[in-house]
């Protein structure tokens, strides 16, 4: 079994190159649920989203995220009541989108919690709708919602990362309740039994990190360390998408692969680097961390297999 830590639309990409090189029922992906959130009294769940469409294959392809072929119907029609909404409410707000067909998942998952279902059952039962072979675990069925400190005091992560447009800087990072939190279950036998266990290029602050702060996540990793592989989402000093660089710098990391390296030391014994980055190689071993070069930008499902094939081989 090969077991991915997953976010979004980075690690989705990267799970599609994987399954094209391996067995897709001998891949498990532990996925983010720190960036989910309540809207319009649905619960959501942005990461697990995109990996799931995008495994199926149902992914917007310009954005990475929402569905191919989306509709926004629901959404137009929530704009009539913002003249109407009193100060201080949050119905009917409009500016985290959710596609009509999109509605459907969101509606589903929220029936089933609602009828007691974990998370954990709901996310299988998703994959199994969509015909998904990979097995998808959340981090956690506990909320550990991601808290984002600003000038302006703390946020939820999805009033910075859409509300505001990931434009603002963030002072501190918090994961409400993680510390009460248990991962959910699979999630330790799948970090315990990988081989190898893939960190994929995924933020390491906001998408890998609140994974890890799921008590007993970190002991299993370090467990592991000989075995954990992980990609660096920084490609010659620049996130490929979203805000990671930026953040990075804003909390006190190099935005570098030699930044990456030091946050994932502790707990992976390989990192792989993209060739833009082959100067600093010997920079990201000092930091105690085996480095391996290759192409790591995935622009399609060849270079998505190929990276894939190589994160596997430098395992």
């Amino acid at each position: 079994m090969i077991s991915v830590l997953a976010g979004g639309v980075g690690a989705a990409r990267f799970l599609v190159g994987l399954t094209a090189v391996v067995d897709p029922a001998e891949v498990t992906a532990v996925v983010n649920t720190g960036d989910d959130v309540e809207l319009h009294g649905l619960w959501v769940c942005p990461d697990l989203d995109t990996v799931t469409y995008t495994l199926a294959g149902a992914i917007n392809p310009e954005t990475g995220w929402g569905l191919a072929g989306e509709t926004w119907n629901a959404r137009d029609a929530l704009a009539r009541y913002e003249r109407a909404r009193p100060t201080g409410s949050r119905a009917g707000a409009t500016w985290f989108g959710l596609g009509d067909r999109d509605l459907a998942t969101h509606l589903y998952r929220t029936a089933r919690l609602g009828e007691g279902a974990s998370l954990s059952r709901v996310v299988a039962e998703i994959a199994a709708a969509w015909g998904l072979r990979v097995r998808l675990l959340p981090m956690s069925d506990d909320p550990v919602p991601t808290m984002v400190t600003v000038d302006d005091g703390e946020i939820g992560f999805q009033d910075y990362f859409v509300g505001r447009g990931h434009d603002v800087a963030v002072r501190a990072l918090r994961f409400a309740g993680a510390e009460r939190a248990r991962p959910a279950p699979g999630v330790l036998e799948a970090i315990r039994e990988g081989n190898p266990v893939v960190i994929a290029p995924s933020n390491p602050l906001v998408s890998i990190a609140p994974i890890r702060a799921v008590p007993g996540v970190e002991d299993a990793l370090r467990e592991r360390r000989d075995r954990v592989v992980a990609v660096s989402p920084i490609v010659a000093g620049r996130a490929l998408k979203g805000p990671a660089d930026r953040m990075l710098t804003e909390l006190g990391h190099e935005a570098s692969v030699v930044g990456v390296a030091r946050i994932y030391a502790p707990v992976a014994s390989t990192l792989v680097i993209d060739s833009a980055d082959a100067d600093l190689a010997g920079h990201v071993a000092a930091e105690g961390i085996r480095c391996v070069v290759a192409p790591t930008i995935m622009s399609g499902r060849a270079e998505a297999a190929a990276l894939a094939d190589a994160v596997v081989a430098a395992a």
